[in-house]
């Protein structure tokens, strides 16, 4: 145990942030804390760091817990290089090492090796060689150099001034030289922010095999879903524990709400019937003892809470009014460039989207995914290739940080202006859907949150009613309740979607289609982030590059429904996965039959066994692999 937390009690002035909350974070343990803005995540994280006092309750801290805490871009110096402060990691185990230097030339000067001063001095020596030992301190180049690479710093000269490093970067040197310091409990505030897919994967492998506890506050859903194995949820200043990542924690959240209802009313039930007797009953010689032996039942009885009701959240429904034509969007050959000295951000973009598919945009930072949205859009100019909307088509557009919204405007004039045949009961309702009441709706944009500005957004797109969406980094400002809403809308909305995101949850659920902007084309992929990872990795595996798409004038396939569709990338996909274990399958196969040559296994009778046993039920997996394999793809030919 590093740390236990017992009853504890914050307030801020009269109102309480947290309220008789117990935890205990476990050495090894991977934990994420969520709640709603505002629930009170920081402030626990200050009590447990020491920054705040608290009413009630007490904090217990093992003798040997050493935190260390990433709040974003802290704890670095600005005027030192790179490498300078990646040192900074180790300062106890150089001076060790330099120590040791000076206690070695110490030794070899004194003649007497039984002195009082020889031992002494050895014995110094020995507790910097263990120190250094106990930090793998003759390795501290190559962890420096491993953990820069890991966060996107190998090509960067270490030699850099901090100073000079973008918001982005100096997060992830923040990361590098906290992970490079390695304490007992790591605790993360919202690591993931400026990260790129490559990163994350990264880091998400490390803080899995990291040898310390991790704490982690974050709205990342995938990324709780890949670190955590318990969930801490602050709720109206309760916190309660699950076992599991966040996709478990949101089933075992539903089935404790559930549980405490019927037990709530179950207990309310036979409160009644207790009560009933004892009105019935407590006037009556015969039974009033039963009576009062009830009375005391019911005073002894330790009450059920009734469930707090569900906290409000937003609600979206995005739908159409007129059907575009199955062909939605063609674009061929397209540069995409931007500044008034046309830099080419990428080119060759070849895309035909029709209608009902979900397509999400990914790639690299600033290789022009947003730029791309407002091409095809005609927000900025396009020099080389084009573009072709479809019939019918309606488009609504979502921009990153809600630009194209008059900052100026309270928030309901911006509505209604945009809308000005809609009544103020009804602008009011769609406000009130996605939580903007009472005051929020006559303060002006600028001074809003971003959430709420982003909720003003979805109100707008919610009014068109547009066969098209196109969203840029939707949930962007979004609180994890938030996105979930947002998720089930997109998913449910009946006309196409074309959206740039970097919410690998949001990814894996909501898009029929991947498309990866790259310099030179694009990389097209069916299903969600799931099937384009597994996809690269194998063809990564085999050395292959990525089909780029560069050709636009390719055969027309015949229209195909949105279910065809679902079952086509579905077995695609298995397709996929088939290769993948094939080839693995023939791996294990090779490995075992190799190790059945090595004497100490074929004279070893039950170890060869074990051997022989192993080697068929993979060579009857890999059959049935190729016998499935074979079955869809003659289906998919077909």
């Amino acid at each position: 145990m590093l740390i236990s937390i017992d009853g504890l009690s914050k307030n801020f002035g009269e109102r309480r942030i947290l309220d008789n909350v117990s935890l205990t974070i476990e050495e090894k343990g991977r934990y994420g804390l969520i709640g709603v803005n505002g629930a009170g995540k920081s402030t626990l994280l200050d009590v447990i760091l020491g920054n705040l006092e608290y009413e009630v309750g007490n904090i217990y801290k093992s003798d040997n817990t050493v935190i260390g805490f990433l709040k974003q871009n802290s704890g670095l110096e600005r005027d030192c290089s790179i490498i300078e402060e990646m040192q900074k990691a180790f300062s106890d185990v150089i001076s060790a090492q330099e120590r040791m230097v000076s206690l070695g030339e110490k030794m070899g000067e004194i003649a007497d090796k039984e002195s009082s001063e020889y031992k002494a001095t050895a014995g110094e020596y020995s507790k910097c060689q263990a120190l250094i030992d106990s930090r793998d301190g003759y390795n501290i180049d190559v962890k420096i150099a491993t953990i820069l690479n890991g966060m996107g710093f190998g090509n960067k000269d270490t030699n850099t001034i901090i100073n000079t490093l973008s918001g982005g970067e100096k997060t992830r040197l923040a990361i590098a030289k906290l992970l490079l310091e390695e304490p007992n409990l790591l605790i993360l505030d919202e690591p993931t922010n400026h990260l790129d897919f490559k990163t994350l994967n990264w880091l998400e492998e490390y803080l899995i095999s990291y040898k310390g506890a991790v704490l982690v506050v974050s709205h990342d859903r995938y990324f709780l879903d890949k670190i955590v194995d318990t969930v801490f949820e602050i709720e109206r200043g309760k916190i309660y524990t699950y076992k599991g990542n966040y996709s478990k924690f949101l089933k075992l959240k539903e089935e404790r709400r559930e549980r405490q209802q019927k037990e709530y009313e179950a207990q309310q039930e036979e409160i009644a019937k207790m009560q009933t007797y004892i009105d019935k009953n407590l006037a009556r010689a015969s039974t009033s003892n039963s009576a009062k032996s009830r009375i005391k039942a019911l005073e002894s009885m330790e009450l059920i809470e009734k469930p707090d009701s569900d906290l409000k959240v937003m609600k979206l429904k995005f739908e159409t009014v007129r059907e575009p034509y199955k062909d939605v969007l063609k674009v061929n050959d397209l540069e995409v460039c931007v500044g008034e000295e046309k830099k080419v951000l990428c080119s060759n973009i070849n895309l035909h989207i029709r209608k009902g598919e979900k397509i999400a945009i990914i790639g690299d930072n600033g290789i022009g995914k947003s730029s791309f949205l407002k091409t095809i859009l005609d927000i900025i100019p396009h020099y080389n290739g084009s573009f072709e909307w479809g019939k019918n088509v309606s488009l609504s557009y979502y921009e990153q940080e809600n630009l194209n919204i008059n900052q100026d405007k309270i928030a309901i004039d911006e509505l209604w202006d945009r809308f000005p045949h809609i009544s103020e009961t009804d602008i009011r309702k769609v406000l009130g859907s996605v939580l903007l009441t009472k005051d929020d709706v006559y303060k002006p944009v600028k001074v809003i949150s971003g959430g709420e500005r982003a909720k003003l957004a979805f109100c707008i797109i919610m009014l068109e009613k547009a066969n098209v969406i196109i969203l840029d980094e939707p949930t962007n400002h979004l609180d994890l309740a938030s996105k979930e809403v947002l998720e089930k809308a997109l998913s449910e909305y009946e006309g196409t979607l074309i959206f740039v995101s970097h919410d690998r949850y949001l990814l894996n659920k909501v898009p029929d289609k991947i498309v990866e902007i790259e310099a030179g084309g694009v990389f097209i992929c069916d299903g969600g982030y799931e099937d384009y990872k597994a996809r690269k990795e194998f063809l990564a595996s085999k050395n292959e590059a990525p089909v780029i798409e560069k050709i636009a004038n390719k055969p027309k396939s015949s229209y195909r429904s949105k279910e065809q569709r679902r079952q086509d990338a579905t077995r695609k996909n298995r397709i996929k996965e088939l290769e993948i274990l094939i080839e693995k399958t023939e791996e294990l196969i090779r490995n075992l039959e190799e190790e059945m040559t090595k004497e100490e296994v074929f004279s070893d009778y039950e170890l060869m066994n074990e051997k022989c046993e192993a080697l068929s039920r993979e060579k009857e997996s890999l059959e049935s692999y190729y016998e499935e394999w074979t079955m869809l793809s003659d289906e998919a030919e077909g």
